[in-house]
Formats: C-alpha cells, structure tokens, sequence
C-alpha cells in the first residue's frame, strides 16, 4: 500500500529535526505532496511532523 504526504504548514520557525524530517520525505514546499511505501520508517518520520503534514491512502 502507498500513502500520499502532503505539506500543510510551513516548515519555517520548526525544530531542527522536524525540518530534517520533511527534507528526507521529499517535502520542501507547502502544499507539496509525495507518494511513499506505507512502510515503519516512513510512518514514524510523519509522526515526528503529524502537525504540519496531512496523510491519505493511495488506491494502487
């Protein structure tokens, strides 16, 4: 399964590991969205930044 991340606040004033986060998601810009594997290590970055980003499921 894939889920789609997409950028819903700034990353600006953010903590520095949350802004390392979004980076190794592929999220530079707001209301930027990215496609990833539902995998563990994907699901905890998006917890780390669960204020900032909106998560969906993707129909493969």
């Amino acid at each position: 399964m894939k889920i789609k991340i997409t950028l819903v606040k700034s990353a600006a004033n953010r903590l520095p590991n949350q802004k390392a986060n979004l980076i190794a998601l592929g999220l530079r810009k707001r209301n930027q969205s990215v496609v990833k594997e539902d995998r563990a290590e994907i699901r905890g970055m998006i917890d780390k930044v669960a204020h900032l980003v909106k998560v969906e499921e993707v129909a493969e």
